[in-house]
């Protein structure tokens, strides 16, 4: 079968254990997702399998999938297009799973929130300078090298969380509790991949 499917991050919350520990768990809708595309070695020169999520007007009236992402298939899942899959059919509690979303935008954001930096001395005069980057360059180079760490736009990226556990599924909700945090946004859309 398939290693992934598209869901939706819902909320956090913290499920219990038997023992009374306490374990943090984002809730995930997960599918049910349609083959809208099987891609093969021979005819596209690698073997995915692209799903669809959800559901939107498109030309002339008709219904397509809101969205639309590729799932790598090495295995070679025997799929067909139009077939729905569905939570059950990919993941069981205990699964390790890989996730990635777009992480939450955070506008433009200076030096020491975006990578850390520590800014200026507090003291010896220094009044308006304890977020401020500092020397960005040498006088021999005299340029600014490319990728250079300075304020700018942070946030809206790609992020992919590893070894998440699967705690808990609701087949009959298509919801999944893994435990840990995912990127994005509630409502947001997030691939999950089997580990």
């Amino acid at each position: 079968m398939l290693s992934g499917l598209l869901g939706q991050k819902k909320e956090m919350t913290q499920i219990f254990k038997e023992d009374g520990t306490v374990v943090p768990v984002t809730v995930l809708s997960v599918g049910p997702c349609v083959v809208t595309q099987v891609k093969t070695r021979e005819k596209d020169g690698y073997r995915a399998v692209q799903l669809g999520l959800g559901a939107k007007k498109g030309r002339a009236g008709k219904t397509v999938p809101r969205y639309v992402r590729e799932v790598r298939d090495g295995g070679g899942a025997k799929v067909k297009v139009g077939e729905v899959i569905k939570l059950e059919d990919v993941f069981s509690t205990g699964d390790l799973v890989t996730v990635s979303g777009i992480s939450k935008g955070k506008g433009f954001a200076g030096v020491v929130k975006r990578w850390g930096f520590h800014g200026g001395p507090k003291t010896h005069g220094q009044s308006d300078r304890h977020r401020a980057p500092g020397s960005i360059g040498d006088q021999r180079t005299a340029r600014v090298y490319k990728g250079k760490r300075m304020a700018g736009r942070m946030g809206g990226e790609k992020v992919t969380v590893k070894g998440l556990e699967v705690m808990e599924l609701d087949v009959e909700k298509h919801l999944m509790k893994v435990k840990g945090a995912v990127p994005g946004n509630r409502g947001g859309l997030v691939v999950i991949r089997k580990q």
